[in-house]
């Protein structure tokens, strides 16, 4: 299994395929890696699944794809499911679970679908090993993929278990979590690497400026947390490596070389972000502060050093505005208009008085597509990214003296 070359996926949300693309091949130099829509492909060993499940901050998930064909019927799956020697991957003391995901799938019941898969691994146990692994629907030992397309079936082994953006460190969430993958992405697609000042004036629970820490310390995303492929059948031979792959990954970490600011209107997220950065070990590295984001003045920063500003603020479909917007929208009557009416304006007047003395960069994430001409800025950028269902964009603003339009 160790030098057995596995296809595997990743997977990610729509939109982050070439950042993940790129973490990836910084990670695996030597591997055949291809973006796909909705993931990335990568040939790799099962010391390749160990190192993307700890290391990678951007897949939601890292799967092992163990045979596909094509299917018209459930008795298809089924014969499909047999194809693949199960033994390896499981005994009948494990536990399982099959989900499935489907586009334009021509069968009725994708319920059934699963069972055919889950029927055809138990049969084989049982004939092979005189008994059958059970189901745990919550924390199973072998989490199996179904995919269906319209004629092709594809089988895959979930090799992370939990999602991979469930670092372990969260327990404090506000009305409206930010993934941490996604936070990953914006810092990403701003190509932030730990190398300017960052802020973040709306940061909820936490989740941009703790990313932003642990990528700024060099640590591993998945430190803290468990794996499926720790109780997987390939990877018990490998128990030494990963153990001496996590010390390697703890070795490496230290403090970072520029400061990050975290502030919110709410003191009470301003809490849930300490404790949670206290818990991602990173709580030494930031400077927590109550405040509403239209007044807190810009940081100062060493002589030279630039500075980020990243913020994924509240909008209607998340969370209500708080703060200063809110208090002039009480007092002019007008609860009916749109927060961000008065919110977003308001925020560029105040970077374009606060942040002009140092070069400050912002980064905003927003569905409004209109966003640029209420703050009445210009963008530099604007790319497109997902915030779980909904589609926003990602702005970037250099903010400079005079950048009114």
């Amino acid at each position: 299994m160790h030098s057995n070359v596995l296809h595997l996926f990743l997977s990610c949300p729509s939109g982050v395929e070439p950042w993940l693309e790129e973490e990836v091949r910084v990670l695996l130099p030597k591997a055949h890696i291809e973006a796909l829509r909705g993931g990335v492909a990568v040939k790799g060993d099962a010391e390749a699944v160990m190192r993307l499940n700890l290391e990678s901050r951007l897949a939601q998930r890292v799967l092992v794809e163990l045979v596909q064909g094509p299917y018209r019927h459930e008795d298809d799956l089924y014969a499909l499911a047999r194809q693949v020697d199960w033994t390896k991957w499981l005994t009948a003391d494990h536990t399982l679970r099959v989900d499935t995901t489907a586009q334009r799938s021509p069968l009725r019941s994708l319920n059934f679908a699963t069972l055919r898969i889950k029927d055809a691994i138990c049969d084989q146990l049982r004939e092979t090993c005189g008994a059958r692994p059970s189901v745990d629907t919550r924390a199973p030992d072998l989490p199996v993929v179904l995919h269906l397309g319209p004629e092709f079936a594809a089988l895959y082994v979930d090799t992370s278990g939990e999602p991979l953006f469930k670092r372990g460190w969260r327990e404090d969430k506000g009305d409206a979590p930010l993934k941490e993958t996604l936070a990953a992405a914006m810092l990403a697609a701003a190509g932030w690497k730990g190398d300017t000042a960052l802020v973040d004036p709306c940061c909820g629970s936490g989740t941009i400026a703790i990313e932003a820490a642990q990528i700024a310390c060099g640590m591993a995303a998945g430190l803290q947390r468990r794996f499926a492929f720790e109780r997987q059948l390939p990877f018990q031979p490998l128990r030494a490596d990963w153990a001496r792959m996590k010390q390697e990954a703890k070795a490496r970490e230290h403090a970072p070389a520029v400061p990050i600011f975290s502030s919110d209107v709410a003191f009470r997220m301003v809490d849930f972000a300490r404790r949670n950065a206290e818990r991602a070990g990173v709580a030494q590295y930031i400077q927590f502060n109550g405040g509403d984001a239209l007044e807190r003045p810009a940081p100062t920063l060493p002589e030279g050093m630039r500075g980020t500003l990243m913020l994924n603020p509240p909008y209607g479909e998340r969370i209500e505005v708080r703060g200063k917007a809110a208090a002039v929208r009480a007092a002019s009557g007008s609860e009916q208009r749109d927060a961000d009416d008065d919110f977003f304006p308001r925020l560029a007047a105040h970077w374009k008085h606060a942040y002009t003395e140092q070069p400050w960069t912002a980064w905003l994430l927003c569905p409004d597509m209109k966003l640029p001409s209420k703050m009445r800025l210009k963008e530099s950028r604007r790319i497109p990214m997902w915030n779980g269902p909904i589609e926003c964009r990602m702005f970037r603003f250099d903010l400079v003296r005079g950048s009114a339009r």
